[in-house]
């Protein structure tokens, strides 16, 4: 009976996500604010921080091995995990699983079975299809492309992987994405704006959908309107505006694209660049306050679609820096707030305080916070978390909101401060998971001790009881994988 009124806590979670009022997130959010910067800079209180029995983190790490007996992560004790759809590995007809494991997101299926759509970041020279998504050719977007996505059904009660298939493909440079309208399918982006002066046959740089119904590879087909620039994240909310991340170093911009049909993305909209209120040269990547309470706004991008590389020609940050809008540094993962319209998003290299030799922060994790015409008469940003040092978060990327209300961070070591970690021994740039609950604790729930990889992707069945994450990987067979982890979740904040 335990188990299942602890399922039952954790399923409706995602089951009320997009149903609660916005003041909700909005005064959770508030309330932890100064514990998030104290907690992290207090470093005798990490883990002894107590709420109604539970802990602030999840206790010691250990190198634990997967189902095949191979030590892949450190995890805390009685979590356990399988890894399946490794780097190279054959399925299907004569066809291996593609490098670059990145973003991904969880859709519901059929009994115990979950569906994953996960991008692969591939960043070959055009045309070359080494450990590339090699989809069927007349549904590719450009013939040249070989990045793309996987789809994948995986039975949580057995733990394995059911089936994998090749979902979309053509396309360049997939790094992250989110869910649609009523998580109707995979948006998945493409970080790079490169094109024809690069060998290709087709301009990069858009969106393209993989609907979650679909069972074998759809035609990849750009929206072009909705921007074309280094795409990181795009996630749509409850009224089918999507919320899109540009990770462009300290030239990013926050976007909204409103469409004119939610249900058809095709059928066009106005894309708009995030804009501190009175302040028209705005750089938010350093001398920020945490939970200061920013007043913002929206300005026109009137060329979604640039010719790039032409004469005179404005990129899309261009065309908003100019307008007044807000520039940030390399904002990557983005994640729906509980209301359905808020918007948690991460700059991974913005902070005040720098690396030793760079002009890079540790990372920021900002929430944006919709007008609600009540009890908040403007759209507001908030800066929740910025990471003080790279011993507490060190470049995060994707990101995702937990069913206990806490935040997981995937690392990407962009620093290059070669830091180790006792785990992992003979490994430098370490990457983790980590945590952030809901009472501003910060700490390590996991680490990545095969090799340098980033974390990517992490996302919740939705009964919330299994963690499935990538493991990016290079081009070594089994570099790359998803991870599916599970254990005792109620000891802790997540």
């Amino acid at each position: 009976m335990k188990d299942a009124t602890k399922s039952s806590t954790r399923r409706s979670f995602f089951k009320r996500t997009g149903a609660i009022a916005g003041g909700v997130v909005t005064g959770a959010t508030l309330s932890s604010l100064g514990a998030h910067m104290a907690l992290a800079h207090d470093d005798e209180r990490h883990g002894h921080h107590r709420e109604r029995g539970r802990r602030s983190d999840y206790g010691d790490l250990q190198p634990t091995p997967d189902q095949d007996g191979n030590t892949i992560l450190a995890l805390p004790k009685d979590f356990r995990y399988v890894t399946f759809s490794k780097t190279g590995e054959a399925f299907g007809s004569g066809l291996v699983v593609p490098r670059n494991h990145d973003g991904m997101a969880c859709f519901e299926g059929r009994g115990h079975i979950v569906r994953l759509i996960r991008n692969h970041e591939l960043r070959n020279a055009a045309g070359d299809f080494t450990l590339g998504v090699n989809g069927p050719a007349h549904l590719r977007y450009d013939a040249k492309g070989m990045g793309g996505c996987m789809t994948l059904d995986f039975d949580t009660h057995r733990k394995r992987l059911v089936r994998q298939f090749i979902s979309i493909g053509g396309t360049f440079v997939n790094c992250s994405g989110g869910w649609s309208w009523h998580h109707k399918g995979w948006i998945t982006c493409e970080e790079t704006t490169a094109g024809v002066s690069n060998g290709f046959e087709k301009p990069h740089g858009y969106n393209f959908l993989v609907p979650a119904s679909a069972d074998s590879t759809v035609p990849a087909v750009p929206f072009k309107e909705m921007g074309r620039f280094s795409h990181e994240a795009s996630v749509a909310d409850d009224r089918g505006i999507v919320y899109q991340t540009e990770d462009a170093g300290n030239n990013s911009g926050f976007y909204r694209f409103i469409p004119n049909d939610p249900r058809n993305l095709l059928a066009g909209g106005s894309l708009e660049m995030l804009a501190a209120t009175g302040n028209q040269t705005a750089v938010m990547f350093t001398g920020q306050q945490v939970g200061a309470r920013l007043p913002v706004s929206w300005v026109p991008i009137p060329v979604p679609d640039p010719n790039l590389g032409s004469a005179g020609v404005l990129s899309c940050f261009q065309q908003g820096r100019a307008a007044g809008g807000a520039a940030f540094n390399r904002l990557e993962g983005i994640f729906r707030g509980e209301d359905g319209r808020s918007m948690y998003f991460i700059s991974t290299s913005g902070g005040t305080i720098k690396a030793p030799g760079t002009t890079n922060g540790f990372g920021q994790l900002w929430h944006y916070l919709t007008a609600d015409g009540r009890l908040q008469e403007e759209d507001q940003l908030v800066l929740v978390f910025e990471s003080p040092s790279g011993s507490v978060l060190e470049s995060p990327d994707n990101l995702c909101l937990t069913p206990n209300g806490g935040v997981l961070f995937c690392e990407d070591d962009a620093i290059g401060d070669a830091d180790a970690h006792a785990l992992a021994p003979g490994l430098t740039d370490i990457n983790r998971l980590v945590g952030l609950g809901a009472k501003g604790e910060v700490f390590t729930f996991a680490v990545n001790v095969l090799n340098d990889s980033e974390f990517a992707g992490a996302c919740f069945s939705a009964d919330g009881e299994i963690l499935f994450v990538n493991l990016f990987g290079d081009a070594a067979p089994g570099s790359g994988m998803t991870c599916a982890i599970w254990g005792p979740w109620e000891r802790g904040p997540l």
